[in-house]
């Protein structure tokens, strides 16, 4: 009997063996599951391995027949990497009927609910109006009044706004397109600063 190539790679929860029998006819092709034993038949091609490194649940393990390969899942028992597909390694599970998982003595820590967290302080954060706070919004406030008046102004108006900002370098911002369209917008730092030209 011929022995097949095959090769695996495994998660914690299952080992994925692909073997390679290239033409396999779906109807010839038996693999059958054993809880430390996989036996793939197809013709006079055959593979065994056994010892399994682990424990298999052959209820839940499966395989498709493919034109270049055959593959073959595994689902383990115990979850984890086996490093290898066959080992004399004893079976942690070999004590354990296969359906009862292992039991975990150590209590578990209640896991904090950050949602529930965050909620609570948007909840408890109460927005001020600006009659009760002059400063109340901040940078966000003056933006959104800027943003409104760009908005709401006619294309003159725009234009002037944009020319006076840009000219000034951000210290100037004039309404009036008469006034802006004469000249160049001089740069006026606030008082106690003074203007710097960066070269570029």
């Amino acid at each position: 009997m011929a022995t097949l190539r095959h090769e695996f790679y495994e998660t914690d929860e299952r080992l994925t063996l692909s073997v390679f029998d290239k033409g396999a006819d779906p109807e010839q092709v038996k693999v059958t599951f054993e809880p430390r034993k996989l036996t793939y038949t197809n013709g006079e091609k055959s593979l065994v391995l056994e010892p399994l490194k682990g424990q298999i649940d052959p209820a839940k393990s499966d395989y498709t027949v493919g034109k270049v390969k055959v593959e073959v899942r595994l689902a383990k028992v115990a979850h984890g990497r086996w490093g290898a597909l066959v080992g004399d390694s004893p079976d942690p599970l070999a004590s354990f009927p296969s359906s009862a998982a292992p039991a975990s003595s150590a209590p578990r820590k209640p896991r904090k609910n950050w949602d529930g967290i965050t909620s609570e302080i948007l909840a408890s954060d109460k927005t001020v109006s600006p009659d009760q706070d002059p400063n109340a919004g901040g940078d966000a406030a003056v933006n959104d009044f800027f943003q409104k008046l760009y908005a709401d102004a006619d294309e003159d108006t725009r234009r002037a706004m944009v020319k006076s900002f840009q000219e000034s370098g951000g210290t100037t911002l004039s309404t009036n397109w008469d006034e802006v369209r004469k000249s160049k917008v001089e740069v006026k730092p606030p008082e106690g600063s003074e203007w710097k030209k960066w070269a570029a």
